[in-house]
């Protein structure tokens, strides 16, 4: 089953906003990650990357920039998220003074 997401950057100070897509023993098999760039006139940074306690992180897209409009999708990420495996994490970093916004599907 598909999951959704609305990802909206912090409006702060804060440059980065980190969001767990996927928790550590869900158990969930995904075969396409869809990322969309949704803000109306800004380009939006991305990381996507999978991480384990004691093991650390392994990006699948590290400092991609996203125009306006653009959809990027992965298809068959090689990881699990079974008990004491990986999970799954996006992070957003904001471009000048604009709030990214980014649209997820996972299926």
């Amino acid at each position: 089953m598909a999951q959704y997401f609305n990802i909206t950057g912090a409006s702060s100070a804060a440059a980065e906003l980190t969001r767990e897509l996927l928790a550590v023993g869900g158990n969930v098999k995904i075969s396409r990650i869809s990322l969309t760039n949704i803000h109306a006139d800004t380009k939006c940074t991305v990381d996507l990357y999978i991480e384990k306690i004691l093991t650390g992180k392994f990006y699948f897209l590290k400092g991609v920039e996203l125009p306006v409009g653009v959809t990027l999708e992965y298809e068959n990420p090689p990881f699990s998220n079974r008990a004491g495996e990986f999970g799954l994490y996006l992070k957003l970093t904001k471009s000048a003074s604009e709030t990214p916004s980014v649209d997820v599907i996972l299926s």
